[in-house]
């Protein structure tokens, strides 16, 4: 099983345990996977015996290295089942929403890698622990999407433009850094994994929402924590100045040339930015503008214009041209749509934003 779905008795009320286990694609989302997830959390938050839920992934490497789009290629290159990639980015919305609006407490466990659909997931989880093996990034530029489930959210509030400066260059973070900018509330250590699921199970859950989110809390916040001393050193606290200063401004091909042009000496920046220099120029403009249009939307909204440009990035050869130079032919070299960032037409930009839903056909079919 891709999902493993189990109800876990306590000593009063159970929880919910939903563990990723496909270890061999770090835990990639497939539409199945999506499918039973959604199917589990559509029960439990109707069932008065589930009391809370905890997300987290099998395996050493991965809580989950994002959607499984390498899946989805035949589909966009003249496959059998066109239909499949507009119905899997619909059913993975759904979920993520679902998450966010999950009216249980919810603790989202991750370790090792986290990346695109997999920051989606933990995101929306109330309570969010990390393993000190983390390493977290949006590194959608790279393959000709953008950052999304839920991206404009929650990059647009980070501190000092970092949320643009993240989708822009698909840089890497470790645990230090994302503690630091809020993305993970607390770190747990691997061997006290099973040491927190035990203390879960040790519990008398309620069944009021209010009162086992608070008993959780004082739970949670008694846990053992780690050194923080001994933890990586935070890139972004190396580099935090220079990002906020860079990023300024209100040209997105200025910003770019400054970012490509700044000379620094570390190789987590060079990474960086050679993600920036090699990306989707469409992309680019896709990270600029969904954190722009996304300042005063609902989380509701943002997830209809996330899914309104997922779609067009499914029907746009910017997509299917990704996935084959990054993960099929993996020569590392996609010959995209426009060449640089100037050349990038704001009509094939605003083509993203186009309305698609209203309340009536909301695809995310939640109140």
């Amino acid at each position: 099983m891709s999902i493993e779905v189990q109800e876990i008795d306590c000593l009063e009320g159970r929880l919910g345990l939903l563990t990723l286990n496909a270890p061999g694609s770090l835990n990639a989302l497939s539409e199945g996977m999506v499918e039973t997830m959604q199917g589990a959390l559509d029960r439990w938050a109707v069932d008065d015996r589930i009391c809370l839920v905890l997300l987290q992934g099998a395996g050493d490497r991965a809580f989950c290295a994002g959607g499984n789009i390498r899946n989805l290629y035949s589909a966009m290159t003249g496959g059998d089942d066109p239909d499949a990639p507009a119905r899997f980015f619909t059913r993975e919305y759904r979920l993520d929403y679902s998450l966010h609006r999950f009216p249980k407490p919810l603790i989202g466990l991750a370790h090792g890698v986290v990346m695109g659909g997999g920051l989606g997931l933990l995101s929306a989880c109330r309570y969010r622990l990390a393993t000190p093996d983390l390493t977290l990034a949006m590194p959608e530029i790279s393959i000709g999407l953008f950052p999304d489930v839920g991206a404009s959210w929650f990059l647009n509030r980070l501190p000092g433009r970092i949320g643009l400066f993240m989708g822009l260059t698909g840089a890497r973070l470790n645990i230090t850094d994302t503690i630091r900018i809020g993305l993970a509330d607390q770190v747990i250590l691997p061997e006290d994994r099973d040491a927190l699921l035990g203390q879960l199970r040790n519990q008398r859950w309620t069944g009021e929402p209010a009162a086992d989110d608070n008993r959780l809390f004082r739970l949670l916040n008694q846990l053992h924590a780690p050194d923080y001393r001994s933890l990586q050193r935070s890139q972004l606290e190396q580099h935090e100045q220079r990002i906020a200063r860079l990023c300024a401004g209100d040209e997105l091909p200025e910003i770019v040339d400054q970012l490509l042009s700044a000379e620094v000496d570390s190789e987590w920046w060079n990474a960086a930015m050679a993600n920036l220099r090699g990306g989707c120029p469409v992309t680019a403009w896709l990270v600029w503008s969904q954190l722009q249009n996304a300042q005063q939307m609902s989380l509701r909204d943002v997830f209809r214009m996330e899914l309104a440009m997922a779609l067009e990035c499914t029907r746009r050869p910017d997509l299917p041209e990704g996935i084959r130079a990054r993960l099929v032919d993996k020569d590392q070299q996609p010959a995209w749509s426009f060449a640089s960032v100037a050349e990038v037409p704001h009509e094939v930009v605003q083509a993203h934003f186009l309305p698609e839903w209203d309340d009536q056909t909301d695809p995310m079919q939640l109140g």
